[in-house]
């Protein structure tokens, strides 16, 4: 049985805990341990998003399965911690799409809806904000489930990382 709620500042020790293990674990298959290593530098959590009260987080029996957020501002992907990746410029939901940003779903719980929970939440609020579209940058963990809720490629960048091991990510969108 899975819960949902908007994060709060309280959950960020929890919630960078639950990205960390996603990071490590889930890119295995699809990254070096260089590229995963890399990936550290260019994801995790941007917490304007929970002082924008668009993060959410899905529980069960207390504990974090995933979390995930949209936004009504320009930056795409990247953490507090990448801050050449950030724009807080506002989005205007007439011509510009909405960003699905910092999906994470905690190891135990990959494969049990939890991503699509997420999802779903974000894309509920994004078109209820007036969004015709969203957009997202995909890891390539990622996209097998964005490719699923509907999103298609529209591009594939290669992130820089730290000592020059790029992060091969892939921007997403789909109409709300």
């Amino acid at each position: 049985m899975f819960t949902h709620r908007l994060a709060t500042p309280a959950d960020l020790v929890a919630l960078r805990a639950a990205m960390a293990l996603a990071i490590a674990e889930l890119q295995k298959d699809f990254l070096t341990p260089e590229q995963i290593a890399a990936s550290n530098a260019v994801m995790g959590l941007d917490t304007q998003l929970i002082a924008d009260e668009s993060y959410f987080i899905v529980e069960s029996a207390g504990r974090i399965a995933g979390c995930g957020g949209w936004s009504r501002r320009a930056t795409l992907y990247g953490g507090d911690h990448s801050t050449a990746l950030r724009d807080p410029a506002p989005l205007d939901p007439a011509v510009d799409a909405a960003r699905i940003r910092a999906m994470y779903t905690h190891p135990d719980f990959a494969r049990r809806g939890v991503g699509r929970r997420v999802m779903q939440l974000c894309e509920d609020a994004a078109r209820a904000a007036g969004f015709a579209r969203a957009e997202l940058m995909a890891t390539l963990s990622g996209e097998p489930l964005y490719r699923a809720c509907g999103y298609s490629a529209i591009e594939h960048v290669e992130a820089p990382g730290p000592d020059g091991v790029g992060v091969p990510l892939i921007r997403m969108g789909k109409p709300l």
